[in-house]
């Protein structure tokens, strides 16, 4: 439901609520100045759909926030005017806005007391007005102006985790947010590097509560605000430039580089290997499809930059890198099949044979999860990769790891069965026009431009058992026993192609199936996606490290 009124044009992140009782105050004042002007970049489902530009200033004694716009359907928004004035308190004064939504005029003003607003709104020849309660010194958040959260923005330094601020929703109501963590953020900009602060907060409206993720600089301005549950991300145009990245963990050695591919660059990370002198045996960490940067950060980990560190500290130099078109990387993402993923790895594999400080005979590739496949194909391609390792990653073909999620995911939402049937049923329908090229007239226009793509397509022709025979080297299979999202037989699956092959003995090939690991490689009681959030700390488990660790040196020190 959530998307659904988001693709009408509906943002309705804060909704009616009762009076926040017992809300928390913020501080009267900021205490840095936060007068300025910032451009923000609007993207719904990754897709760049708008921009609105904000500004924040004293006029007298009171705080101006202000704001104008221009954001694209499915939202269709266009904002002429949008003014809040606060008082020195931030308590609220009055509100104005003049804007269109699917191109319809609308105008509101709102006037506030100090525990009343009274609101008039016009909507075409519609008009209406209401007077409600409210909180003093509550934030003004009205739906689908995202220069209101400002606001909102410039009290989070004041709170503290467990704190709530009231926030009024007009004409709608009053709701409130809760802080529930505040996380140090730092982001690497071409000409120098922000210090930020990223406060999760929860929202309360109608139907529960509902997350939000708010990123502040160190003049209490608003950088990021992200709303997951409707894919909608508000970035301020200098982090949404291609050159910013966020530094979540930060390596000693760490060296931003550059590496060549045909018409574009990848841009990616080298750590040294610690305590090694001369060349350096080689690790790579496969990126793979989908807006994944070179730390591969999944559920709040930084996987690969954890992995980096780890690898360094064992005596690898390791490289990762931002997958196509993500990042500062290049290349198009869109047309990118699986062999063009492929492509990139053995193009970092040869930009490493080329440095004095790598010894281009120890050069192995480690993929996990998804891009397993990209790392097993690119050993398959070349024999300039000594070892391949592939940690949580499908063992049979794309088409029936499709499919398997599918029924995993409808079991999860207990679908009843004959719902379940016809759902599996279009599934396969749409896989085989995905392959054929035939059949889509039985499927919406929508589901074929999500399906219908290039990755996709390489993705269900993927079979690892054409791929597996043709490695020559050592395979390291590493998988948790209580992997939820790719269960172990899938191990299994990997380990019977990886022996099958011939002329190669059983050392080329070790599975390891570690006892109580999930899929994000983290100690887990029941390895289900719900328990992820709840495990603390979030680093890859000792026994995994060590295990990756272990067969490296056991297998490239006696190449």
């Amino acid at each position: 439901m959530k998307r659904a009124l988001i693709r009408l044009g509906l943002v309705v992140a804060l909704a009616t609520g009762p009076a926040v009782v017992g809300a928390q105050t913020p501080a009267s004042t900021p205490s840095v100045d936060p007068s300025g002007s910032s451009t923000f970049v609007v993207l719904l489902d990754g897709t760049r759909v708008g921009t609105e530009t904000v500004s924040i200033r004293r006029a007298g004694n009171e705080w101006l926030v202000s704001g104008n716009g221009l954001i694209q359907p499915p939202l269709d928004i266009s904002t002429m005017r949008f003014e809040v004035r606060y008082g020195p308190d931030w308590q609220p004064l009055q509100l104005a806005i003049e804007a269109a939504l699917r191109g319809q005029p609308m105008a509101m003003t709102t006037s506030f007391g100090l525990t009343t607003a009274t609101n008039a709104l016009t909507r075409g020849d519609q008009r209406g007005s209401n007077t409600q309660q409210i909180t003093p010194r509550a934030a003004v958040v009205p739906n689908n102006f995202f220069a209101a959260y400002e606001s909102v923005a410039v009290r989070l330094p004041s709170l503290n985790v467990g704190d709530r601020l009231p926030v009024y929703v007009p004409p709608s109501g009053e709701t409130s947010v809760t802080v529930t963590h505040i996380n140090p953020r730092r982001v690497s900009l071409s000409d120098r590097t922000l210090e930020l602060k990223e406060y999760l907060l929860t929202a309360i409206n109608s139907a529960g509560a509902i997350p939000l993720e708010m990123w502040i600089d160190d003049r209490g301005r608003l950088a990021r605000l992200v709303m997951p549950t409707a894919s909608l991300v508000v970035i301020r145009e200098d982090l949404a430039n291609v050159l910013a990245r966020e530094e979540r963990l930060s390596v000693e050695g760490d060296d931003d580089v550059f590496i060549g591919r045909p018409g574009f660059s990848l841009g990616g990370t080298i750590t040294p290997a610690r305590g090694v002198t001369g060349r350096a045996p080689a690790v790579i960490l496969v990126a793979g499809p989908g807006p994944q940067d070179r730390d591969y950060l999944t559920h709040g980990m930084p996987l690969y930059a954890q992995l980096a560190q780890a690898l360094s500290q064992a005596g690898y130099t390791v490289v990762r890198y931002d997958s196509r078109g993500t990042g500062r990387s290049g290349g198009r993402a869109e047309s990118a099949r699986l062999q063009e993923y492929v492509d990139d790895v053995i193009g970092i594999v040869n930009w490493l044979r080329d440095r004095d400080d790598i010894d281009r005979d120890r050069i192995a590739v480690v993929g996990y999860g998804d891009t397993g496949p990209i790392a097993l194909a690119a050993a398959a391609r070349t024999g300039r990769i000594a070892r391949v390792a592939v940690i949580n990653s499908p063992g049979h073909t794309g088409r029936e790891v499709t499919l398997e999620r599918q029924r995993m995911a409808l079991e999860a939402a207990d679908v009843p069965e004959a719902e379940r049937a016809n759902r599996l049923a279009m599934q396969t329908l749409v896989l085989d026009a995905v392959t054929s090229g035939e059949g889509w007239e039985r499927a919406t226009d929508e589901v074929r431009r999500q399906a219908d793509t290039p990755w996709f397509r390489s993705w269900l022709l993927f079979d690892p058992a054409d791929v597996v025979r043709r490695i020559e080297r050592p395979v390291l299979i590493l998988h948790g026993a209580l992997d939820s999202e790719v269960p172990p037989a899938h191990a299994e699956a990997l380990a019977d192609l990886a022996r099958a092959r011939r002329n190669r003995p059983d050392a080329f090939t070790q599975a390891v199936v570690l006892p109580g690991i999930n899929h994000l490689l983290l100690p887990a009681t029941t390895g289900s996606q719900e328990e992820y959030a709840t495990i603390d700390p979030r680093t890859p488990a000792p026994a995994a490290i060590e295990a990756l660790t272990t067969w490296l040196g056991a297998t490239i020190a006696s190449r």
